[in-house]
């Protein structure tokens, strides 16, 4: 049907029933504009950074620092080209009021950054001479400069600079900072499907997530490289691994909603559960460790990282074993060189439902012997 149909059918009472819809689900969100110069947000973000009293600070569920060393340089060649620059989000965030606190004592009046969070840490990189500009496309005369390089009138006026902010009133509750953080990222480059869920999906279970993800064997296993930790690859692989686990056979949907709904129902998980799942975790990674000397990777080459096909295979193939004979001594890891797991395990390998079985079971059942 063209758009132009659809239009033509529109009728004056859906008009009524979307503006009715609109002022319903409109949020009176209210905020003030301000600006601040460089010098003092980085002073507001570095005062009080070590021991987490900073008034502007970047909350647990925002992503880690992925620009590169070019991406920075670009922005600090913004800044000295007198480009507008974004507007960076934030929320003045206040304790609760409770009966034992009525008068909210514990209210610091912090900044929570919402959205800006790299430009923040850029620009104090930058003012801590920890950023050495590079790959710059108009200023190429600033190449290898450090904030100290610059003519100190230049550092002054840089730090003269003003950027503007969006504060949300201390009237926005966490759900409002949150929506707000994924509209603006929605559709953006930079952040993956992992990035997105750690601004929105908060919750217990994604903080175990957030644990395992750091455990040092299980990185090293899998070789992570050091962006793909900055872009959260370990806790893609940790939610994959419980989500197919635990619910491989319900698996009938897209990945990403597959992914989504498992995280949403375990946040809410008993703390018990997620106890015996961050042991289950523990007990796969140390079994892999014990038996398969290249981990988890791809090949035999040290240097080489691992696939998430090919992680979750192992991972839940193994632990599928496990609960099966828990104190299991494989009949043999042959199979990891054989055609079959390979294609079980490439690129190209299907994410049907049958082809997700089949490839669990088939690591299952060789851990197992029973093949």
């Amino acid at each position: 049907m063209s758009i132009n149909l659809l239009i033509e059918k529109i009728t004056e009472e859906m008009q009524e029933e979307a503006e009715m819809q609109i002022r319903d689900k409109k949020k009176s969100v209210d905020y003030n504009t301000i600006e601040y110069p460089i010098e003092v947000i980085v002073d507001k973000y570095l005062n009080g950074l070590d021991d987490d009293s900073n008034e502007l600070f970047i909350p647990d569920y925002q992503r880690a620092m992925i620009w590169d060393i070019k991406r920075q340089s670009k922005f600090i060649e913004s800044i000295l080209l007198g480009l507008p620059i974004p507007y960076i989000y934030v929320a003045d965030t206040s304790g609760e009021e409770t009966d034992e606190n009525p008068l909210n004592t514990k209210d610091l009046a912090r900044l929570e950054l919402i959205d800006g969070t790299q430009r923040i840490r850029t620009l104090a990189n930058f003012l801590n001479n920890e950023l050495q500009l590079q790959n710059l496309e108009k200023l190429n005369k600033l190449e290898g400069f450090r904030f100290s390089n610059l003519p100190i009138a230049r550092q002054r006026r840089f730090q003269r600079t003003t950027i503007r902010m969006i504060q949300l009133t201390e009237d926005a509750d966490e759900e409002t900072r949150r929506d707000l953080f994924e509209r603006i990222n929605t559709g953006s480059v930079e952040l993956n499907p992992m990035e997105k869920r750690r601004g929105i999906r908060r919750g217990a279970f994604l903080n175990v997530i957030d644990e395992l993800a750091k455990y040092e064997k299980f990185i090293h296993l899998c070789n992570f490289t050091e962006p793909s930790i900055g872009r959260v690859e370990p806790q893609e692989f940790v939610l994959r691994f419980f989500a197919f686990l635990n619910n491989y056979q319900d698996f009938n949907k897209n990945i990403n909603e597959f992914l989504d709904d498992y995280l949403d129902a375990m946040n809410k998980a008993d703390p018990n559960l997620l106890q015996n799942m961050k042991n289950e975790f523990y007990v796969m990674i140390d079994f892999v460790g014990t038996h398969f000397p290249t981990g988890f990777r791809q090949g035999n080459k040290k240097d080489r990282t691992t696939t998430r096909i090919k992680f979750e295979s192992l991972a839940v193939g193994i632990t599928l074993a496990l609960r099966q004979q828990d104190n299991l001594q494989p009949v043999s890891v042959d199979f990891l060189d054989s055609k079959e797991f390979r294609e079980y395990t490439s690129s190209d390998a299907s994410s049907s439902r049958n082809k997700v079985i089949r490839r669990l079971e088939y690591v299952r059942d060789q851990i197992l012997g029973t093949v």
